[in-house]
């Protein structure tokens, strides 16, 4: 027995001074303003302390080795004495990381103005990175005091966009790595927490969905309990607000600015015969990043010509037998189906190079890249996992993306993760051209326009002939030209002979 007792005080002294150790190592004390706390440990007063750092408050918690008993079975740590003391304050917003290697972007417009009442999830204002349009919403409740940044301004990930005076400031959902840390302690010793988190959805009208969704519901004049979701337990999201806003017609509106900014373009071109600066901004940013590392690729170029009767066909018995009105059938879809399937036969055209380690990926999954022109500059969003879409779902999911990339509202998820990528330079005009490699991927198909043109049988017979020119630019570190060859003539049979796609869908 006596044994016994000796172990368990040296196990409470042991653990006692672990954590004190722990929470001295984590959170480093500055000077600002301590306020004591009393914390209840089974029974026994701990004396603490609260110290602030910056907007948020962090527990630093000191303990006396002389007068307590740490069990950490019965402990609680609460900031309410740290709330009480708040008076609010005003808080800086500054730009959040938007995404991997994102290191600027660019301000398109403000949604609040100074001296505007702002809710918690509210959208304050829209910012493009060169990979996509994200939306920036507050984590406050309050009134906007100050506005750092206009329109058309590069702000830095980390610079102050704006400035929010608030009567209470409210407890973080995310801290520092101290906070992280006592958060963890907190529910491994006790299995709750005083500290409560901001609900990251609501239901209104038994409507699932969060504040910024039914805001932009709001934009469109729609009606959040008429928008069919698509989410979770019928949880309304963000896209499926967007594409009921395009089914009514209300997404013109959107499209009439973005082609109005283009306009404004091109008067100040035109205007007078002085020279004139423009910025590069959002995706003519990137293609310039994009465009540099293509520059550093060997490239190498096999051109072929293919027979589009068949496919032009096809496409006019789509048309026919089409009862939906949103939907227009192309040519494109059935040459994106059929790259898919001669990609199964040959899945080095669908890899990634990693210079570093000299290895290749062979990706799984068919995300195909398709370049458009938009008034923003030239995007790539893809089409996911393709080998396992119909030419119908193919056709809406290229309808989508085409929607969207007209008004700048490409999510990052749209333009990320492509493993190959069709330039369809023959929608414009010109017979093919030469493109450069999307890196790190390995290939890139130029497609030239249907033309009319004088063929000849075997007898010297001459019949016209439907006939498109494509051009695939190729990583010579990779691929060689006997294995894009070899792709080529399996991709141009699917084409050629559309029918030969049943044999081999799933």
């Amino acid at each position: 027995m006596i044994c016994r007792k000796i172990n368990q005080g040296k196990l409470r002294n042991s653990v006692r001074q672990s954590i004190c150790r722990w929470f001295q190592s984590s959170v480093a004390p500055v000077a600002a303003p301590v306020t004591p706390v009393s914390t209840v440990c089974s029974g026994k007063k701990i004396q603490s302390q609260l110290h602030f750092f910056g907007n948020y408050t962090t527990p630093y918690c000191s303990f006396s080795k002389s007068n307590v008993w740490f069990i950490p079975r019965g402990c609680s740590f609460s900031t309410q004495a740290a709330l009480d003391l708040s008076t609010g304050g005003v808080i800086d917003v500054p730009l959040a990381q938007t995404g991997e290697g994102i290191a600027e972007c660019e301000l398109l417009k403000w949604f609040v103005q100074e001296g505007d009442q702002v809710e918690e999830f509210q959208p304050l204002c829209e910012v493009q990175s060169d990979k996509a349009t994200i939306e920036i919403t507050s984590r406050y409740k309050g009134k906007i005091s100050h506005i750092v940044h206009v329109p058309g301004s590069i702000v830095k990930v980390g610079e102050t966009l704006l400035k929010i005076a608030v009567d209470e400031i409210p407890e973080p959902t995310e801290t520092s790595d101290a906070s992280e840390k006592m958060t963890s302690l907190d529910s491994d010793f006790i299995g709750s927490s005083d500290i409560s988190s901001v609900p990251e959805k609501s239901k209104i009208d038994g409507v699932s969905s969060t504040p910024a969704v039914r805001n932009l519901a709001k934009q469109y004049g729609l009606d959040i309990n008429d928008v069919p979701g698509t989410g979770k337990d019928g949880r309304i999201l963000k896209e499926d607000v967007t594409n009921y806003a395009m089914q009514k017609g209300l997404i013109n509106e959107a499209l009439a600015c973005a082609q109005q900014k283009h306009s404004e373009v091109s008067s100040l071109i035109g205007a007078g015969y002085e020279d004139k600066t423009l910025q590069l901004r959002g995706y003519q940013r990137s293609m310039v990043k994009s465009m540099t590392l293509a520059a550093k690729i060997p490239h190498f170029y096999y051109v072929e010509e293919m027979k589009c009767d068949a496919v032009v066909e096809l496409k006019k018995s789509f048309q026919n037998e089409n009862s939906d009105p949103e939907i227009k059938h192309t040519f494109l879809p059935v040459l994106i189906k059929s790259l898919s399937m001669a990609l199964t036969t040959h899945p080095m055209l669908n890899s990634r190079f990693n210079e570093e380690s000299y290895e290749v990926i062979l990706k799984g999954s068919h995300n195909i890249g398709i370049a458009m022109a938009t008034p923003n500059g030239l995007v790539v969003p893809n089409i996911k996992n393709v080998q396992s879409l119909s030419i119908l779902e193919i056709t809406k999911e290229l309808s989508r993306l085409q929607k969207l990339a007209k008004i700048n509202k490409l999510s990052p998820d749209d333009i990320s993760g492509s493993t190959i990528t069709l330039s369809n330079i023959g929608g414009i005009g010109g017979k093919f051209g030469s493109p450069l490699i999307n890196s790190p991927e390995v290939a890139i198909i130029g497609i030239g326009r249907i033309q009319k043109i004088a063929q000849f049988t075997e007898d010297g017979d001459v019949y016209p002939a439907s006939i498109m020119t494509i051009n695939i630019g190729a990583d010579h570190r990779v691929l060689d030209g006997a294995t894009v060859a070899r792709f080529c003539n399996d991709w141009k049979k699917f084409v050629e002979k559309p029918d030969l796609l049943l044999l081999h869908t799933r």
